[in-house]
């Protein structure tokens, strides 16, 4: 009896539980109500079943419970229960499946008004490319990719000239218009996921997959990698912003094309040099740092994250957190540099300066920073913590210690990697979480100086 009052029990309480609980679909954004049709019919076919066989379950108890004076009854076959129990199965597998194929038939079919533009995944970042004025976006092989080529793009292919190349991990789009988004990977298996638009597809290494749908909403939305793509997996996020027809012809327009990016003008050390006077101050005349004025080494750093960091600090990216001290020192200086081009020249001087190792000054535990580093920084940063252009992490061997060790805690209290525009501070910020500890910062800090 106890045994089928809490079978019953269970089932009232799944129930309720199910059709009371705050935690539900969050509110569709696109076209694709179908698709949460056919988990309700799902999940209305499995209800009844969970209902029904528990209910049995409970009966069987009750009813074939332990009697002294009843004997048990042996009955191998029962063909009219298993004809009952075939076709209740086969209608409700049916029930299950055939919406779902009526709806893969139009997720794989694109409307022919559909936009096509591509989302790439690497570890562990998002970037985008949307066709130019001819409509169509051309094409890309892995032999093309490299520091100055990330996306790959065909340099002979005259349809990619006017490729507009998105390097950050917000993608836009107009509302009311349908988009098929070709899914590439340049690395591991990654999953493109926006839970409001309820699209999920894989992207698979040496495959272009795809998805499309029409947004119905403005808003923004998470934009997940929801496939275990390596260690840094879960800071691997994007967003989705819908938003009206002109606000996204105006966000497009300021990325640039692949023509554009190909035709951008070498940068000179030379006329960096006089702009590097402004710098030499702090950092001196060397770029060695100055650990008593907290300016950090940067001879040695790879000038693509220079330029990344001094275009923050005139953006306000850096440099405006309230508790940022020093980084609001840093924000005016880096307004002397009036345009991109005074920010590339400084960093090719910077890079044409000796790169002399910054003496070490943390003390801590190298063993046990070791497993933090091997098993965590060492997939961006490199082995030997020189840096890795390809997954945007700067050096950090040889670099100001001092330096690294404030960063970490900055990371890690919220004062750098919380502006929305900084999304590698952002990934930082939640990696830096594994330190536990100030202990175990200058741990990580003193492993990386016995980097050779």
């Amino acid at each position: 009896m106890a045994m089928a009052i809490v079978l019953i029990i269970l089932i009232v309480g799944s129930v309720l539980f199910h059709f009371l609980s705050p935690w539900y679909f969050t509110p569709i954004a696109s076209n694709w109500g179908t698709i949460d049709d056919t988990i309700s019919i799902t999940f209305w076919v499995t209800g009844v079943v969970f209902v029904a066989v528990n209910l049995f379950m409970a009966y069987c108890v009750l009813r074939y419970r332990y009697r002294k004076e009843k004997r048990a009854e042996y009955e191998p076959e029962n063909k009219k229960l298993e004809a009952w129990l075939v076709g209740l199965t086969a209608v409700g597998v049916a029930a299950m499946l055939a919406p779902g194929l009526a709806v893969w038939a139009k997720f794989v079919n694109v409307p022919e008004e559909a936009t096509v533009i591509e989302a790439v995944g690497q570890q562990w970042y998002w970037s985008y490319r949307f066709p130019g004025k001819d409509g169509r976006l051309g094409t890309v092989d892995s032999r093309h990719i490299s520091d100055k080529n990330p996306f790959g793009m065909n340099p002979d292919d005259p349809n990619g000239q006017d490729d507009i190349l998105i390097a950050s991990p917000e993608l836009h789009l107009p509302i009311g218009k349908p988009v098929k988004v070709l899914l590439r990977s340049k690395d591991v298996l990654h999953n493109f996921s926006v839970a409001q638009i309820r699209v999920k597809m894989d992207l698979v290494p040496g495959l272009v997959t795809y998805v499309w749908f029409t947004p119905t909403r403005t808003g923004n939305f998470d934009l997940l990698c929801e496939e275990l793509c390596g260690i840094a997996h879960y800071t691997m996020r994007g967003k989705l912003i819908v938003e009206e027809e002109h606000a996204f012809q105006t966000w497009l327009s300021s990325y640039p094309t692949f023509a554009q990016t190909s035709a951008q003008a070498t940068s000179d050390a030379a006329a960096g040099k006089p702009l590097y006077a402004v710098c030499a101050a702090c950092h001196g005349a060397q770029a060695e740092g100055n650990a008593a004025l907290h300016a950090p080494k940067l001879s040695g750093q790879g000038d693509w994250y220079l330029k990344r960091q001094l275009k923050y600090y005139k953006q306000g990216v850096r440099g405006a957190h309230a508790k940022d001290v020093f980084g609001k020192m840093m924000a005016p200086m880096a307004a002397t540099l009036g345009d991109d081009a005074a920010i590339n020249n400084v960093s090719a001087y910077i890079r044409t300066l000796p790169d002399n190792p910054a003496p070490a000054t943390v003390k801590g535990n190298a063993n046990n920073g070791q497993r933090h580093y091997v098993t965590t920084c060492a997939a961006c940063h490199g082995a030997n913590g020189r840096g890795i252009q390809a997954m945007n992490a700067p050096g950090l061997k040889g670099m100001s210690d001092w330096y690294l060790v404030t960063q970490l805690k900055n990371f890690k209290q919220g004062i750098r990697g919380a502006h929305p525009q900084d999304m590698y501070g952002g990934q930082m910020a939640l990696l830096a979480a594994i330190l536990t500890d100030d202990r175990a910062v200058d741990d990580l800090v003193a492993y990386i100086n016995t980097l050779k």
